[in-house]
C-alpha cells in the first residue's frame, strides 16, 4: 500500500520546481557568497535576489529580512535580544506556544531573572486578548509579547492586528511565531503592527534547514551567533545558499497560487471533518476548526480505550502518517502541552491530520474507512 502523508504541519515534501531552482547552487554555482571573485559574486547575487523576492512576497523591505536556519533559531534570536538588547524585563506569552518559544522563555527566566506571564486560554483554544491588555496595563515594565500567529497543534489563529495594536498602546514589542502561516497566508508587513516574525521553508514545500527572521527596520538588535559579518552582521556563518534560493522560490510559488491552493486544501479539511462526523459518531475536535483557524489542519479526538491508545501506531502500520496531540501508550509521545492547556478530559486520544495541495479526497476516504476498522 502506498503511504498516505497527513502530517504536513510537521514538514512538507519539496516541490520539484523548488528543487529545480536549487540545483545549480548544489552543483556548478557553489561559490561562497563572501568571496570576491566571480563564483562568490554569483552566489552573493543569488542570496540578495532571494532576499528581495521574500521581502516582496511579505510586504517588507529587503533590509528587514534575515536568513536563518529556521523558526527555532529566529525565535531564539528575538527573545534573547529582547532581554539583552532592548531592555525587556517582562515576557508575555501563552502556554500553547511552540517549544522554541516556551523553552527559550523559561531559559531567560532562569538565567536573566526576567518576569514571565502566560495568557489565559479560552475553551475554544483562542488566547484571552482581554487578559493580554490587563497584563500590560498592570505591569509598567518594558515587555515583549510573544504569541504565535497560528497554533501548530490545533490550528487556532490570533488577530495579529488586534494584538499588535494593544502592544503598541502599551509600548511593548510584539513577536509572532508565524512558522505555520508564512507560505500559507498573505502578509503585508509594512502595514502590520508586528516587530518580529519567523518562517521556515519546509512548511510550504521548500527545503529544511532554512528560515527567515523579519525585524522591523526601526529596531536594532545584536546577533545570536557571532563570528562573521554575514547577513549584514546579524548572523555569523556561511549562508545556506541553495536553501535560501529554495526558500524564496517556494514562497514565490505559494504566494502566486495562494487562492487556488488554499481553497483546495480548505475543501479537503471540510471533507475529512464531514466524513469523520458521519462515520464515527464519537469523534470530537479541538480548537476553532472553521473559525479563525489554519485551513491546513484538523485536530481530532477519539474516546480513549485500548484500541485508540495504539491508534497512531496502527495508522503507521497501515502506511498512514499523522501525529498525536496527546500521550499514547507506545511511549512515542510525552503528551501535548497544548491539549492539556485546553483542559480537555483525559479520556480522549488526539490525532492531528494536516493537509497540502498534493493530498486527495480519495486518501481521506481510505483513512476514514481505516479508522472505522481500528476504533
Amino acid at each position: 500500500m502506498e503511504r498516505i502523508y497527513f502530517d504536513n504541519a510537521a514538514t512538507t515534501s519539496l516541490d520539484p520546481k523548488v528543487l529545480e531552482a536549487m540545483m545549480p547552487y548544489l552543483t556548478e554555482k557553489f561559490g561562497n557568497p563572501s568571496s570576491i571573485y566571480s563564483y562568490g559574486r554569483e552566489a552573493r547575487m543569488a542570496v540578495e535576489q532571494a532576499r528581495k523576492s521574500v521581502a516582496r512576497d511579505l510586504g517588507a523591505r529587503p533590509s528587514e529580512i534575515f536568513f536563518t536556519s529556521g523558526g527555532t533559531e529566529s525565535s531564539n534570536t528575538v527573545l534573547r535580544a529582547a532581554v539583552y538588547d532592548l531592555g525587556c524585563t517582562h515576557i508575555i506569552s501563552s502556554p500553547i506556544e511552540h517549544h522554541a518559544t516556551l523553552h527559550t522563555v523559561e531559559y531567560l527566566k532562569k538565567t536573566a531573572g526576567i518576569k514571565v506571564s502566560y495568557l489565559s486560554i479560552l475553551p475554544d483554544g483562542h488566547i484571552d486578548i482581554e487578559n493580554l491588555e490587563a497584563l500590560l496595563a498592570e505591569n509598567p515594565d518594558k515587555a515583549i509579547v510573544s504569541i504565535m500567529h497560528a497554533n501548530n497543534e490545533i490550528g487556532n489563529m490570533i488577530d495579529m492586528e488586534a494584538v499588535g495594536t494593544i502592544c503598541k498602546k502599551y509600548n511593548a514589542y510584539f513577536h509572532s511565531d508565524t512558522v505555520q502561516t508564512v507560505g500559507h497566508f498573505p502578509f503585508n508587513l509594512a502595514n502590520t503592527t508586528v516587530d518580529f516574525i519567523t518562517g521556515a521553508g519546509h512548511k510550504f514545500h521548500g527545503p529544511k534547514g532554512v528560515g527567515i527572521l523579519y525585524i522591523n527596520e526601526k529596531i536594532k538588535i545584536s546577533p545570536l551567533l557571532h563570528g562573521g559579518a554575514q547577513e549584514r552582521n546579524m548572523r555569523a556563518g556561511t549562508e545556506n545558499l541553495y536553501g535560501i534560493v529554495g526558500f524564496a522560490k517556494a514562497l514565490e510559488m505559494a504566494t502566486e497560487h495562494y487562492e487556488q491552493d488554499s481553497t483546495y486544501i480548505k475543501s479537503l479539511k471540510k471533507y475529512m471533518y464531514d466524513q469523520l462526523v458521519e462515520k464515527i459518531p464519537t469523534v470530537s475536535f479541538n480548537g476553532d476548526s472553521f473559525g479563525e483557524s489554519l485551513y491546513t489542519l484538523l485536530s481530532v479526538n477519539f474516546p480513549k480505550n485500548e484500541k485508540t491508545e495504539m491508534i497512531l501506531f496502527n495508522l503507521d502500520i497501515h502506511h498512514v502518517c499523522s501525529s498525536g496531540g496527546s500521550a499514547c501508550s507506545s511511549g512515542a509521545q510525552q503528551g501535548s502541552h497544548v491539549i492539556q492547556a485546553l483542559n480537555k478530559k483525559e479520556d480522549l486520544v488526539t490525532i492531528r491530520f494536516s493537509f497540502c495541495k498534493y493530498n486527495t479526497t480519495l486518501e481521506i476516504d481510505k483513512v476514514v474507512n481505516l479508522l472505522t476498522t481500528l476504533l
